[in-house]
């Protein structure tokens, strides 16, 4: 799938791609939603029938990834509230194992992901992935999320890199999408980013289910 002789950088999203996405699904369909309902005198459904709208209303935008956003917006604390269900943030099988590997065959890792650097040092504290990257990277240093062509334009003032030996993995379709019009060569997704969902459709892209599959 792969030929590791054309790849310098490797690029990896956080949630859903070297963690679960399960905690991040519980967290904004289950968690906040309760904790809503708790709040403001709804019951669970009622609370997640108004907040849906309000996070699909500005999906794929920085606000969407931004802890101190929505504690804001929902007058709950957000990052207190991640605190609460940290047990449930998971990495992925093979993650451990291919960051070791990419080491070894000397390829540069970068943790390049839209989460908000509370969520992102919650994650860090939880798992042993800080000390397996060589450099981490949130959208919110850059102000523009990882959907938009000019971030990959803003990520290289910081991370120097060739795009045309970059390989991304990220289970952002849309994220894939910018970063290969920007002219990243190669380009996976993930299909089972949340391991308690159904496989999910890659559109165009090529993916994988495990990183074993792509152990270099």
């Amino acid at each position: 799938m792969l030929d590791w002789s054309e790849i310098d950088s490797v690029f990896l999203d956080m949630d859903g791609t070297l963690l679960d996405l399960h905690f991040d699904n519980h967290f904004w369909l289950d968690h906040v939603p309760r904790r809503y309902a708790e709040k403001n005198g709804l019951t669970n459904e009622q609370a997640l029938d108004e907040l849906i709208p309000r996070f699909r209303s500005i999906e794929g935008t920085i606000n969407w990834y931004c802890i101190d956003y929505w504690t804001h917006e929902l007058g709950l604390d957000i990052a207190l509230l991640k605190e609460e269900v940290q047990h449930l943030i998971q990495v992925h099988p093979y993650v451990t194992e291919f960051l070791e590997r990419l080491a070894q065959q000397g390829k540069r890792r970068v943790l390049v992901t839209n989460a908000h650097q509370k969520s992102l040092a919650l994650k860090m504290k939880n798992t042993p992935l800080a000390g397996l990257l060589d450099k981490i990277i949130s959208a919110h240093e850059l102000g523009l999320p990882k959907e938009e062509v000019s971030f990959w334009e803003k990520l290289a003032v910081i991370e120097k890199y060739n795009p045309a030996r970059t390989l991304l993995i990220d289970d952002n379709l849309t994220a894939l999408r910018s970063s290969g019009e920007y002219g990243i060569r190669h380009l996976l997704a993930i299909y089972r980013p949340d391991s308690k969902a159904d496989i999910k459709d890659v559109g165009e892209f090529r993916a994988i289910h495990s990183f074993e599959e792509i152990m270099p």
